[in-house]
């Protein structure tokens, strides 16, 4: 039982990380990169191909990081500006668009079969005193980065002087690009974050799975379904139902297997939203007509 609910706590955190980067996102421009299981995808790839190359892992993982800050630039200024620029809501269909491309291309590159990244954080289990726990130290870690990844986040947006403009960009473009803060360029900083995030979930999960250029897509997936569940206006609901739905997607396996584990999480999502359609944590957004 205490691997199982560990170990979903750690994917669970893996969905929160892609998932908090749909929050900033949404919360500056109103619109999301449905390519983020890419960066998540683009994270592990990148790492796997730098430490490869001989690359000191701590390295490589920095240019991963930063690779996938540019993909997510690259989105917003491809699939994202114009459209926005024109009020429209075609960015949805040309981020899947331009996800799929992504996916693909790295197939070329890298490859179609899966392949395995060893770490130092995922080779013996951790003990406690005589007791193992059954999972790996990088099981413990990850629910502690993206805590702290959040926490960042939010100190960032509400103590810094970028953040608060991204804020401000939130409430009113309009108002923002009056006062002399460059909207369009936090847009892209928003982006550019929301891709990195993505890529340090990749990363993360990598060693614990295979790495292949299609394992994006169900990250990418379950993620959107763990912001919407717990409000795309708010990282902590965010935060909060990752965990949930990790745990949930452990205890459904452990007691139902995993054949049952996608039909029961989806299925306890559906019936979450149609009680509190706005989420966990999530508010009703009030529209002027």
């Amino acid at each position: 039982m205490v691997p199982a609910l560990l170990t979903g706590l750690a994917l669970g955190s893996i969905y929160g990380l892609i998932a908090l980067g749909f929050h900033i996102t949404s919360s500056v421009c109103g619109a999301v990169n449905f390519a983020q299981g890419s960066s998540a995808m683009l994270g592990a790839v990148i790492l796997w191909m730098l430490a490869q190359a001989g690359w000191p892992v701590p390295a490589a993982a920095i240019a991963a990081i930063a690779l996938c800050a540019l993909y997510g630039l690259l989105v917003e200024r491809i699939a994202i500006r114009p459209f926005l620029a024109r009020r429209s809501d075609v960015w949805l269909m040309a981020t899947v668009a331009l996800g799929l491309v992504c996916d693909n291309g790295m197939m070329l590159i890298f490859g179609a079969e899966p392949r395995s990244l060893p770490s130092a954080l995922a080779i013996s289990s951790v003990h406690i005193g005589q007791i193992d726990l059954g999972v790996y130290p990088l099981h413990l870690l990850i629910p502690l980065i993206m805590l702290l990844l959040a926490g960042g986040i939010d100190a960032f947006r509400h103590r810094t002087l970028h953040g608060i403009a991204m804020l401000a960009v939130a409430q009113n473009r309009d108002a923002a690009l009056i006062v002399g803060i460059p909207v369009p360029r936090i847009i892209a900083a928003a982006f550019a974050l929301s891709s990195a995030l993505a890529g340090i979930a990749g990363m993360l999960v990598a060693p614990l799975a295979h790495v292949e250029t299609g394992m994006g897509v169900v990250l990418g997936l379950k993620a959107f379904a763990v912001a919407i569940l717990g409000g795309l206006g708010s990282a902590w609901g965010i935060v909060s139902a990752a965990l949930l739905f990790g745990l949930v997607e452990a205890l459904v396996t452990l007691g139902l297997g995993s054949g049952y584990t996608q039909i029961v999480t989806f299925l306890l999502v559906i019936v979450t939203l149609a009680l509190r359609p706005d989420g966990l944590l999530g508010r009703a957004q009030v529209r002027k007509v």
